[in-house]
Parts: structure tokens; C-alpha cells; sequence
């Protein structure tokens, strides 16, 4: 059976970004799975699989079509248990929704607002305008004036991952001595911003960057595949 992965894309169908949809890339890598990608704009996503979700990652695997990064993850895991596990069990699944929640609230909204522009940019004329118009109706301003105001916010970036960095001064990755999906939720985050921005959020020194590296490498480099923005 194939296994289809619906992912976000701009006009440059080689370069998928959004944070959601890699944290579905490394977990079919976790887990050996070979799969195709099928890249989607923005306004076609209500197109994809019968407009089962408004948003993507979406998978089809073989009868099966399931929307959402970690209901995927949850998927995966229960269809191919014989294959590496992206939980543990089930505190393991319990600790990477904190962990999701962490990203959403310390990471994803702490870096999202100094792209805005360079995502715009990367979409193709139709998804521009739908970007534009959602986005600034959603937060009152017009992106340039959010993404300004975004740079300022990233200066706070280090403190909000300090709880990370102190994990990672003692363990490899956040699932230990090898990656879990709650590594993969917080790749997302920093991939999101490596693909669609030239501006590094990480310091060079940072135990936090020495992490991303490593995640980077993982699965024969499927992330490092993807340039970094220039």
C-alpha cells in the first residue's frame, strides 16, 4: 500500500515549511515507512481527501486518511508497532502533549510573527493574497508591521528555552538517548524557521542548536535535505 503525506507548499513545491507537516515527515522516517509527498498551496487544501481537514499534515495510508500531526503519530504507532516506536508507551504520548503544548506557546508564538513576510513571499500569487488577507484580519495589523514587531520578540526566545536546554545538557535528545516524536514537535518549530527565514533564531553555542543539528541528521538528513533560507 502507498502512504501519501499532504503537505504545505508555497510556489517552490520543493520546499515544504510548515512545522506541523515535518513533524509527520520525521515520524514516517522514524518509522522506515517509505511514503510519497504530495505538496499543497494554501487554498487547496479544502480540496484534499474530500476536505476531511482544514488544515494539513493529512496521510492516506492505503483505506485510511487521518488529519492532525500527532493523531498521525498516534496512527502510526498503533498500525506498525513493530517498528520503532515514536512514544515509548504511554507516558511517553502524555509527555509530548506537554511538549506540544510548550512549543505552542514558548516557540511557535515567539517566532512566528518576524516571517510572516518571508512566508508571504514564498506562495504562489492566489495563496499571497488569501495569506495576506486572513492573517492581518486575524491579528488587526498588516505583516509587515507584525513582523517587525517579531524581530523585537525573538529576544526573548533564549529564556523561554531554557527548560530545554537544561534537559538537553544531560541527554541527547528530549526522548533521551534517541529521538522521540516529542523531539520531532520541537524540530518543527525551529524547521519552520530555517526553511522560511534567513534570520537564525538559535545561537550558535546553544545547547538548543547542537540538538537541532543532530535532528537535522536524523533519517539520512531528510530535514538538512531542504536548504535553509538565504
Amino acid at each position: 500500500m502507498t502512504i501519501t503525506l499532504y503537505e504545505l507548499c508555497g510556489a517552490d513545491t520543493a520546499r515544504p515549511f510548515s512545522p506541523h507537516c515535518w513533524k509527520t515527515v520525521m515520524s514516517l522516517a522514524h518509522k522506515g515507512l517509505a511514503f510519497e509527498r504530495s505538496p499543497v498551496p494554501f487554498t487547496a487544501i479544502s480540496e484534499v481527501e474530500s476536505g476531511i481537514s482544514r488544515v494539513v499534515p493529512i496521510l492516506r495510508d492505503g483505506d485510511t486518511v487521518v488529519a492532525d500531526s500527532f493523531e498521525i503519530a498516534v496512527y502510526l504507532d498503533e498500525r506498525y508497532p513493530d517498528r520503532p516506536s515514536l512514544f515509548g508507551g504511554e507516558g511517553g504520548k502524555s509527555a509530548a502533549r506537554f511538549v506540544e503544548a510548550f512549543a505552542a506557546t514558548q516557540i511557535h508564538s515567539t517566532i512566528a510573527g518576524h516571517m510572516l513576510v518571508d512566508i508571504h513571499a514564498m506562495l504562489t500569487p492566489e495563496d499571497q493574497t488569501y495569506f495576506r488577507d486572513s492573517r492581518e484580519a486575524r491579528m488587526g495589523a498588516t505583516l509587515e508591521q507584525v513582523a517587525a514587531g517579531g524581530l523585537e520578540r525573538l529576544d526573548g526566545l533564549a529564556a523561554r528555552l531554557e527548560p530545554l536546554r537544561m534537559m538537553l545538557k544531560k541527554q541527547p535528545f528530549i526522548g533521551g538517548e534517541t529521538p522521540l516524536f516529542a523531539d520531532y514537535i520541537v524540530f518543527g518549530a525551529f524547521q519552520w524557521a530555517r526553511v522560511c527565514s534567513a534570520h537564525d533564531v538559535l545561537k550558535a553555542d546553544d545547547p538548543v542548536s547542537d540538538w537541532f543539528e543532530r535532528c537535522l541528521d536524523l533519517h539520512d538528513g531528510i530535514g538538512r535535505a531542504v536548504a535553509a533560507a538565504a
